[in-house]
């Protein structure tokens, strides 16, 4: 079984590196000195006092690589349309892709039932890119609960979790779905395969649409804006406005939004993914977890003004630090704030 993990930054290294010491064909798609690291050194995972060193095909050039059984990516989300055409020596004809990215993936609407069956969202998917050449029909999703971090080039020290829930979007177990569940599980991570998948997408976004720009825009941690009774106020707000839109869709949730906070705030002194951008003047991940939301509330009808208003902010204060450009979902619903 030959696994691609397209992305080896935090996450796909931490990965790479577990799937590698079980025994899998692993190869990498990085680039720059992380990319240099490897080559020189092997990548090296941090897990508490213990120390891994593994060597694995590591690469910036896909071609290299031929047709693979998985390519699990773990880019950004908003990075995945530039690489598309890189990507392509990577499919085969059975080739799978395991979308472990934060937010709504492309294949949402593949196999989803109802009136939105086969739609794509601009804010994700511009133009409907992904969804005609990755296709929707490779797609397996899975969730991304650890964190982890890239210490150093080459260096990945993981913070905590293991978790990486798996499902297909037909809610089916299929073969391959359970081939990569128990590469993982050898590989000393869980990976439940679910049959409500989007669920899952959806309980992680919960959080992620609220406290990523609230957390960018005031620098305030987890425990802070889960504490504080206005940060507080404003995320069980936007919390609110998408579970409304979420059920409109069938998604189920399995806790309600003050167990979900609380949860949050157990994490402690935790800077989320988007204030941790900010502040190292990387790209921020704005479509993915916030104006998806937003643009599926307008497929429903369902207004979101405490979302707008936050999505409106944080997308100003991106594009000042220029680390966001695609402002056009954002300015094309200026009207709501006429």
């Amino acid at each position: 079984m030959k696994i691609c993990i397209y992305g080896a930054g935090a996450i796909g290294g931490y990965l790479g590196v577990q799937l590698a010491r079980a025994g899998a064909n692993v190869s990498l798609v990085a680039r720059g000195p992380h990319l240099a690291a490897m080559r020189a050194n092997g990548l090296k995972l941090l897990m508490g006092d213990q120390e891994h060193v593994v060597e694995v095909r590591c690469t910036d050039n896909p071609a290299e690589l031929g047709p693979q059984d998985f390519v699990i990516i773990c880019l950004k989300a908003h990075s995945i349309t530039g690489v598309l055409a890189s990507m392509r020596p990577l499919l085969g004809q059975h080739t799978r892709i395991v979308t472990a990215v934060n937010g709504i993936p492309y294949w949402y609407f593949y196999r989803h039932g109802g009136r939105y069956e086969g739609s794509t969202l601009e804010s994700i998917d511009p133009g409907g890119r992904q969804w005609r050449e990755l296709t929707p029909e490779r797609a397996i999703g899975c969730i991304v609960y650890p964190a982890t971090e890239i210490e150093a080039p080459g260096v990945i020290r993981h913070v905590y979790g293991d978790r990486f829930p798996l499902g297909e979007p037909s809610g089916e177990t299929t073969a391959d779905v359970q081939r990569l569940s128990e590469a993982f599980a050898k590989a000393g991570m869980q990976a439940p395969v679910l049959d409500r998948i989007r669920d899952e997408i959806w309980l992680k976004l919960w959080g992620n649409v609220c406290l990523n720009p609230i957390s960018a825009l005031t620098h305030a941690t987890l425990d802070v804006i889960c504490s504080d009774p206005t940060t507080r106020a404003l995320s069980k707000a936007i919390m609110l406005e998408s579970q409304a839109i979420a059920e409109t869709f069938g998604v189920k949730f399995r806790v309600d939004v003050e167990r979900r906070i609380e949860g949050a705030r157990k994490v402690g002194a935790h800077k989320t993914s988007m204030l941790q951008d900010l502040e190292r003047g990387r790209p921020m991940e704005i479509d993915p977890l916030v104006t998806v939301v937003q643009e599926m509330g307008r497929l429903t009808g369902i207004a979101t003004p405490a979302l707008d208003t936050v999505l409106a902010l944080v997308a100003q204060r991106a594009k000042i630090a220029g680390l966001y450009d695609n402002v056009a979902p954002v300015a094309a619903k200026a009207s709501a704030f006429a």
